[in-house]
């Protein structure tokens, strides 16, 4: 006679063993999607009279020079005698000279920093004399970061990939490229924030 009764296999995925309950869960852990982080809102401690109380931003040029503010130093440390000082940088040269750059390769970038930003030639040592020795000491919190300086003395490159992502969030800017697409913007967005009617919007 035909044994029409259903038997269980046990160890087979989708049956069932009365004796043995299963754990439905344990296969079916929920992991939450990761979320990036807001930009942080309100106003910061001014770090720099030439900076906003607002993160990553800084006066435009009429500003500064209305408030007779011509000179911006900024921390650094020679790589050869290890001397940490203050480097001047002339705000009017220094500016014609890195804007000048911006415009005249802009359309040869391709929306990408060229070698000669990336790896900055730095400056001579006043101390020791070494050529392409001075390195800027960039602060640790990000929102305490010498922009203008870093732009003014083309540094820039000097900066961690995860600082210039820092600099493009706050500036509403997408961040997730390439080291040389993220200077490339802020390099263009800091000249922006100088001269606001000057040729450098790249969104």
């Amino acid at each position: 006679m035909m044994n029409n009764t259903l038997t269980t296999v046990q160890g087979i995925p989708g049956t069932s063993n009365p004796s043995q309950p299963q754990d439905m869960t344990a296969n079916h852990t929920h992991v939450p999607p990761r979320r990036r982080s807001a930009p942080r809102s309100g106003p910061i401690p001014i770090p720099f009279i030439w900076a906003t109380n607002h993160r990553a931003k800084i006066h435009n040029l009429n500003h500064l020079l209305q408030n007779k503010i011509f000179s911006i130093t900024g921390d650094v440390q020679c790589k050869s005698c290890q001397t940490k000082f203050q480097m001047p940088f002339d705000l009017r040269t220094k500016f014609d000279v890195i804007s000048q750059y911006l415009v005249t390769n802009m359309n040869t970038m391709h929306d990408r920093a060229p070698k000669i930003l990336m790896n900055p030639r730095l400056p001579r040592c006043a101390h020791c004399n070494q050529e392409n020795s001075v390195k800027p000491v960039i602060a640790e919190k990000k929102k305490n970061i010498n922009w203008l300086f870093l732009l003014l003395g083309q540094m820039l490159g000097c900066c961690k990939l995860e600082q210039l992502k820092y600099f493009c969030k706050y500036n509403n800017h997408h961040r997730t490229g390439a080291k040389n697409r993220v200077l490339y913007l802020t390099y263009f967005e800091l000249c922006q924030q100088l001269d606001p009617s000057g040729p450098f919007n790249v969104r």
